[in-house]
């Protein structure tokens, strides 16, 4: 009997190849669908959402339009809630509930036009475009992020590096975080256009307010995640503060930099927008949120909202290749 031929290395290596390409698509599928699954659902139950919602605002509109609903039935329509509208009588409710102008709750079809005409029918460069708010908050928010990032990775090394800094500084920055933001943010912007400071750099300084804790506490934490073996090892080699810091401790710290990162980014982008509203400002996500509440543009501020969140899913997602990209050369990842 003649064994067979043993495969070449083209047939081993386009197997291999499918094997991974099978391996990714599993591994997308475990990741994907169920995301894609509980945004569904989410979406269901926002369509579902807006019935009571806007039920008994939806009667009154079809009363004052002429719709054949009595001023009797209108006036005692008026004192039931939207949820005893939608339960006697759904049919109507759902009829009139995803069609109004100022609705108290924009169903999703709504809030996606809304998006699509403010960034692909006006342009970019428009006061109407929420492609120039979104640049606005994004400097700001990137400029005040940078600061935060850098401040942050400053007190955590000093901090490990020195125990006065650990027992002052650390219990300073915790106490930093307990004040609410919507309260010292007019404070900081007020105190620093009275010294000429005006512009970017005040909701740069609410954004970096906001984003450098978390970088101190995952910086702090990666610092001191080598173990007592570790540190033992590198001064049995006689290796200095300077050296084991360099080789040890900041390496072992970059994963934890990054997750602390992705927090301090998304923290940056609410500051910002946050900064933007005691201002009155013209610009920005902010601005386009004071606007639709001035106006009772519900649809307008449900847009500038899905408009926030999609910046900063984008930031992240930034910030999570970066990561990739570090660890993969540092060969922490594959």
């Amino acid at each position: 009997m003649t064994e067979a031929a043993a495969p070449g290395p083209a047939t081993l290596a386009a197997a291999t190849a499918r094997r991974r390409l099978a391996a990714r698509g599993a591994a997308l599928r475990q990741s994907v669908l169920p995301v894609l699954g509980v945004i569904a659902a989410l979406i269901a139950f926002w369509y579902l959402a807006c019935i009571p919602m806007n039920a008994a605002q939806s009667v009154l509109e079809a009363a004052r339009a002429g719709a054949p609903v009595t001023p009797a039935e209108a006036s005692e329509r008026r004192g039931m809630s939207g949820l005893a509208l939608a339960v006697q009588n759904p049919a109507e409710a759902a009829a009139r509930a995803y069609g109004q102008e100022r609705p108290r709750l924009p169903a999703p079809h709504q809030i996606g036009a809304e998006v699509w005409a403010a960034t692909a029918q006006v342009a970019p460069t428009s006061p109407r475009s929420l492609l120039y708010h979104g640049w606005v908050t994004l400097s700001a928010t990137l400029l005040g992020f940078a600061f935060g990032a850098a401040l942050g990775v400053l007190l955590a090394m000093g901090i490990v590096q020195f125990r006065v800094m650990d027992l002052s500084v650390m219990l300073w920055a915790i106490v930093s975080q307990t004040v609410p933001i919507i309260a010292i943010a007019p404070m900081v912007i007020v105190v620093l256009h009275s010294v000429g400071i005006s512009g970017i750099v005040p909701k740069a300084a609410i954004a970096a307010w906001l984003s450098f804790f978390p970088v101190v506490v995952g910086m702090v934490k990666g610092l001191r995640s080598p173990d007592a073996a570790q540190l033992d090892l590198l001064k049995t080699y006689g290796a200095t503060a300077r050296q084991t810091f360099l080789s040890l401790r900041l390496p072992g710290s970059t994963p934890y930099l990054f997750a602390s990162l992705k927090i301090a980014v998304a923290a940056a982008l609410v500051g910002t927008i946050v900064a933007e509203l005691p201002t009155g400002a013209q610009a920005g996500f902010g601005a386009r949120l004071l606007a639709g509440s001035y106006y009772g543009q519900t649809v307008q501020i449900w847009s500038a909202l899905v408009a926030a969140a999609v910046l900063a899913a984008l930031l992240v997602a930034l910030v999570g290749a970066a990561e990739r990209l570090v660890l993969a050369r540092m060969g922490l990842r594959r």
